[in-house]
């Protein structure tokens, strides 16, 4: 069993481990972390070919802030997966934000050769960023367009029948300068959560992924970390998931994870997802 929507909805959408469901997968579920931040999924997959299939979500994201009214923010994603087997290239389109503070419009590809309990994947993403920072004490407050090139590398390799091990990262390259040290209180005003829009800009990430199969059932274990680009905030995150049967064509998944950020401290979250598949 295999969950190919991971956590928050900030965050891209990455493999295909989907695809030997069915013709389609809708799911949706909910995470919730001790900050008072939400985050409501919905997302599909479809089979347009034997060897294409066509993926799409939706999302949003509320966070209370004790500064300012809280942020909702808006997430939007279309991908096109095609399988020339072993190869395969995926490409997508991606929005979220929210428009009056930070918001992004970007596409992401992926090349990537897969066989057997084998995948390696490179991704390219693009993003487009406008930004309208607050103003906050002496700070007035500006707006600042910039662009941002991603890279990355995605290894999953199973190291049996029922374990697999799965890792990758992914660094940004800014087109400005967005540190904003000299002003930790603008950081602070957009960072009291792990869902903050904040943490979106990211210089880098990276994750390792252990999985166990249990006949029908799935653990997971993901560890990762990520640097902000905007104040280097460091954030290392443990999240613990279970995959579970919910019916002859469904699944129910459950994560529990901490996130340390070393500028809003420690968060604990939980998840929901529900999965269902067909023909």
């Amino acid at each position: 069993m295999c969950s190919w929507f991971k956590a928050v909805p900030l965050v891209l959408l990455a493999g295909t481990c989907w695809a030997d469901k069915g013709d389609y997968v809708l799911g949706g579920g909910v995470e919730a972390d001790n900050a008072d931040g939400v985050a409501v999924t919905a997302f599909g997959d479809v089979a347009i070919s034997d060897d294409t299939r066509l993926s799409g979500a939706i999302a949003r994201s509320d966070v209370d802030l004790s500064l300012r009214e809280g942020f909702e923010t808006l997430y939007g994603s279309l991908d096109l997966d095609h399988r020339f087997d072993p190869l395969g290239v995926r490409v997508g389109y991606v929005y979220w934000g929210d428009a009056d503070v930070l918001d992004s419009r970007g596409w992401r590809a992926s090349a990537y050769w897969s066989r057997d309990r084998f995948s390696l994947s490179a991704n390219y993403e693009f993003r487009d960023f406008e930004f309208d920072i607050p103003a906050v004490g002496s700070f007035p407050g500006r707006t600042v367009d910039f662009d941002a090139d991603g890279l990355g590398l995605n290894l999953f390799v199973g190291l049996g029948e029922s374990v697999d091990l799965g890792l990758g990262g992914m660094s940004y390259d800014y087109s400005v300068d967005l540190s904003i040290n000299q002003d930790r209180g603008i950081a602070e005003l957009l960072s009291v959560s792990r869902l903050s829009l904040i943490n979106s800009l990211v210089d880098y990430s990276a994750y390792l992924t252990l999985g166990l199969d249990d006949d029908l059932r799935r653990w997971e274990l993901d560890v990762s970390t990520r640097e902000g680009a905007v104040d280097g905030d460091r954030a290392d995150a443990v999240t613990l998931r279970f995959l579970t049967p919910l019916g002859a064509s469904s699944d129910i998944e459950f994560g529990l994870g901490i996130d340390d950020s070393e500028l809003y401290g420690n968060a604990t979250f939980f998840s929901v997802f529900v999965y269902f598949y067909g023909t």
